[in-house]
């Protein structure tokens, strides 16, 4: 429970008799309609610039969503966006991509800020209506075009209301590739539905896909593999990474629907790359092996995440936020066209 929460909480218990329900409604329903009109607003004004400039049939344009209580066991995920963003502009490498695409061209990059995760929940404002306010915030960025989201997270939760909204503003199912350690496919982990460790079984319960592929998996138990086949998702693990390779180095996705979708828990990658996780697990891909999958994937890539970057264990020289930020560059180059 965030500190906003608990104060409404006791000042609800102090002055039950003088405060009514719908008195807080009236407040949340206002700072939830000021969240939503800046980023709106944000995205039209970013939209109505590129239309203008012309030139781009897609630009990618970040969205941070820095929620962390979803998750099961650290919360530093929720400071992870103005890092990343800090470490794309740092100065310490150029602005281009591997394949050329150039960053500081506002076709290719655009930024439409934050979703004011933390201020929305200290007004008391619970789970399933955040979750509606990540999916809206997304359809209106998605509204105007040639604006495709490229979320930075945030734990992995974020991913269902993003590719839910994705989903639903493109009128019908869509492929994803998700590179992690963990399938987060439990039912509802620790009994919460919206855990970090339960966001694609979200996804597939409400029909958002119609390919899953799990990639780099190597921390899934017996529920994590009954789930996959339960929902037929396509899931690769570690220990037969090198027989795979060739398969997943090639994959073509997206034929017959919306467009794809991709979504990249750091900690898909060896800790000897990104050690700046909640969730450290050895054996993982290396960061040419992720960019390699990257790099060779056929699809067209509607929108995508980056998401489960701790600050808060990163090393001393932010290494993790360099790797989730090169992370964000290519997926750019992936997106933009």
């Amino acid at each position: 429970m965030s500190h906003g929460t608990k104060w409404l909480h006791h000042l609800s218990k102090l002055s039950s008799a003088t405060i009514s329900a719908g008195l807080i409604e009236k407040g949340q329903n206002r700072v939830i309609d000021a969240s939503l009109t800046l980023i709106r607003e944000r995205a039209k004004l970013k939209g109505e610039l590129l239309r203008a400039l012309g030139g781009a049939k897609a630009s990618a344009t970040l969205l941070g969503v820095p929620l962390g209580h979803n998750s099961s066991f650290l919360q530093g995920p929720a400071f992870a966006p103005p890092r990343i963003r800090e470490a794309i502009w740092c100065g310490s490498t150029n602005s281009s991509t591997e394949e050329g695409k150039e960053l500081n061209d506002p076709r290719v990059l655009t930024d439409v800020g934050d979703v004011p995760i933390q201020e929305i929940r200290d007004c008391g404002v619970n789970d399933d209506k955040l979750m509606n306010i990540i999916s809206e915030s997304v359809k209106l960025v998605m509204e105007e075009e040639p604006l495709h989201p490229l979320i930075l997270g945030g734990d992995h939760s974020i991913s269902y209301p993003v590719v839910r909204a994705v989903s639903e503003k493109l009128g019908g199912p869509i492929d994803i590739l998700h590179l992690d350690a963990h399938p987060d496919i439990y039912d509802a982990f620790e009994g919460n539905k919206y855990s970090h460790a339960s966001s694609f079984a979200r996804i597939m319960e409400g029909g958002y896909a119609r390919r899953l592929l799990q990639v780099g998996l190597r921390s899934i138990t017996a529920e994590g593999r009954e789930q996959g086949r339960r929902f037929g998702v396509e899931q690769y693990e570690m220990r037969t990474f090198s027989r795979d390779r060739h398969e997943l180095e090639n994959l073509k996705l997206g034929e017959g629907v919306k467009g794809v979708y991709i979504s990249v828990d750091v900690d898909c990658l060896d800790p000897a790359f990104a050690p700046g996780v909640s969730h450290i697990e050895p054996g993982g891909l290396s960061f040419r092996d992720v960019l390699n999958i990257l790099h060779n994937l056929q699809a067209n890539v509607v929108a995508a995440d980056v998401v489960e970057f701790n600050p808060q264990r990163d090393t001393v020289d932010g290494m993790t936020a360099m790797v989730a930020a090169k992370l964000v560059r290519e997926l750019t180059a992936k997106i933009s066209k």
